[in-house]
């Protein structure tokens, strides 16, 4: 259907079966004596059988972890240490992270600090892993109710996405994607933002082509980022649109609200801020407002106020204590500040939740 290369690092190749990951595996020369599919008790139900099949004829083990945040800590990455070491697995294995957010995360996290580093390869299942979280090398776990405070930039050697995996989706999950589809038309592109407007029943009701369209128009806009920065070190933080306010969230709510309800509250706390700025207007608000209602991602939430701009304080993506926060100067125009006071970002955060 669609590929993209991001520079020579690695492609994302966008498929509507699995039928095709070893001939892509062979195009970009990755070569391997055994494979590792790291997944969740979830996942494993529905996709599991189907990789092993494309993988019949090499030495395949499996290590599952049990899904959802919680697992995204050091005793697991300890855990899957000891199953490589037990299994005698070396440098030439190939690590396949098959499933969502948190087993690419994990998967990625060991791939890059066994033995130094070996091969591996995103197959995300999710909306938010295909579009997010399984491009760009980043990699990590939490840490004393810390998300993603212990990690390491570190490249796939491929990206492989069937975009059929979606339908076995629960519907929160596939919403819970939209947050980071919808964000990315806000920080680079508003002819693309006004594609998912005038396509949301055909994105909702998972229309094929439309859906492809979307996968592919995120990965792209995503990928071109990353190429150009992959440290993190410029414009790659235009990422972080609605994430500094939405990783507090979800430290503050215990975990319990899906990463992309909190990057929605997140993003309304940053257009506050624009807004306040003098940048957009409280229409413009409105609108970013009914698009996240629409995909059911934003709706009023009682949290403490004070608690979620403490939380802030320890956002990894700071500069000499003060709170980095991404806001837009314009629809598709995004840019980082740490000039906005404690007072405004309490402000933001009360109008945010206010749904």
């Amino acid at each position: 259907m669609y590929n993209i290369n991001i520079g020579k690092q690695y492609s994302i190749y966008i498929e509507e079966n699995f039928d095709n990951i070893k001939k892509y595996l062979i195009k970009d020369n990755i070569i391997y004596n055994n494979i590792i599919i790291i997944t969740d008790n979830n996942v494993c139900k529905y996709y599991l059988e189907d990789i092993k099949h494309v993988f019949l004829e090499d030495n395949i083990f499996v290590y599952i972890i049990n899904s959802g945040e919680q697992s995204k800590n050091l005793n697991e990455i300890y855990n899957i240490y000891e199953f490589l070491l037990r299994n005698n697995i070396d440098r030439k294995s190939l690590i396949i992270a098959l499933g969502g957010g948190v087993v690419g995360d994990i998967a990625g996290f060991v791939a890059s600090t066994y033995m130094r580093g070996i091969k591996f390869i995103q197959i995300p299942t999710t909306l938010l892993a295909q579009v997010d979280s399984s491009i760009g090398g980043k990699t990590g776990v939490d840490f004393l109710n810390k998300k993603n405070i212990i990690g390491s930039f570190y490249n796939p050697s491929l990206v492989y996405i069937n975009i059929n995996t979606l339908k076995t989706l629960p519907n929160e999950q596939f919403e819970n994607g939209m947050a980071e589809v919808i964000k990315h038309g806000y920080i680079l592109d508003k002819e693309y933002l006004n594609f998912i407007i005038d396509k949301k029943e055909k994105i909702k009701s998972y229309d094929k082509d439309t859906l492809a369209q979307a996968i592919y128009k995120s990965c792209n806009i995503k990928a071109n980022i990353v190429f150009i920065d992959e440290k993190e070190q410029g414009i790659r933080e235009i990422l972080n649109f609605g994430h500094t306010f939405g990783h507090s969230i979800e430290t503050e709510s215990n975990f319990s609200m899906l990463h992309g309800q909190c990057v929605a509250i997140g993003m309304i706390a940053s257009m506050y801020i624009s807004y306040l700025e003098g940048y957009m207007t409280k229409e413009d608000i409105q609108k970013a407002k009914d698009i996240l209602k629409y995909f059911n991602i934003y709706s009023h939430k009682n949290f403490n106020i004070q608690n979620i701009y403490k939380n802030m304080l320890y956002d990894k993506k700071n500069d000499n204590k003060q709170i980095k926060i991404i806001i837009l100067k314009n629809i598709g125009e995004a840019f980082a500040t740490d000039k906005i006071s404690k007072q405004i970002i309490l402000d933001a955060i009360k109008y945010a939740l206010e749904g």
